[in-house]
């Protein structure tokens, strides 16, 4: 019998069922997550009635078909987590830097979402959450993160609004650098972590927060984002 063969067997019964994950390649590891991530998907999933899954499921099939090539560009990302369907824009996309003035040209990403909003989802309440890096503000006439956050969100709202989706739908809420989706210690985390996520609600959410004005929310919880 293969020496090797033998060496990993052996570590398999001291082991038990709890194989270490120093004895996985770097493909199992990855493959290990992914099924992690779609059990969060469908524990969200599993709360809401049949009709009202497959109603977000069909929505997030027609935001990567007419999302895909800022989804190929990683400027977008479409998912789920524990909120319901997220779509996820980089603000690089949207403003100019340590503005919040959504720009002309990049209006037309948020008419594809807003199209899908005011016609496959249309009964779903939205929710459109700004975030920023950790990176204080110094030069801008921005108190702080959490006031940009907001700002953003509420700007995004209304170019929302008036692409058709109704008022009493939606809230804004900025949570600042407190939401990080990445480190803040790279470049490329904290541009992660600057971004508007529109989050497309389960109805029960709206029922809940009924009487819930938009405003500033804070939070360090993590989720988990699966697309």
């Amino acid at each position: 019998m293969n020496h090797h063969l033998v060496k990993v067997a052996l570590i398999v019964v001291v082991s038990g069922c709890a194989v270490r994950f120093s004895q996985r390649s770097p493909w199992d590891i990855q493959q290990i997550q992914a099924l992690s991530n779609q059990l969060e998907h469908f524990k969200s999933l599993a709360q809401l009635n049949a009709e009202e899954a497959q109603r977000l499921r069909e929505g997030k099939a027609l935001l990567d078909r007419r999302l895909s090539s800022e989804i190929a560009s990683d400027e977008v990302s479409v998912g789920f987590d524990e909120r319901g369907l997220v779509v996820r824009v980089l603000d690089r996309v949207l403003f100019d830097s340590g503005k919040a003035a959504v720009r002309s040209e990049t209006q037309e990403v948020l008419g594809k979402v807003a199209g899908i909003l005011t016609q496959e989802l249309l009964e779903q309440p939205i929710s459109v959450e700004g975030h920023t890096d950790d990176v204080p503000i110094t030069r801008s006439a921005w108190k702080d993160n959490w006031e940009l956050s907001l700002a953003r969100a509420r700007a995004v709202l209304t170019v929302l609004v008036n692409q058709g989706v109704a008022p009493n739908r939606v809230s804004a809420a900025g949570y600042g650098e407190y939401r990080p989706v990445a480190s803040n210690e790279t470049d490329g985390g904290r541009q992660q972590n600057r971004r508007v996520e529109i989050v497309v609600l389960p109805t029960r959410s709206a029922q809940a927060g009924a009487g819930t004005p938009p405003g500033t929310s804070v939070s360090s919880a993590s989720s988990t984002f699966t697309k």
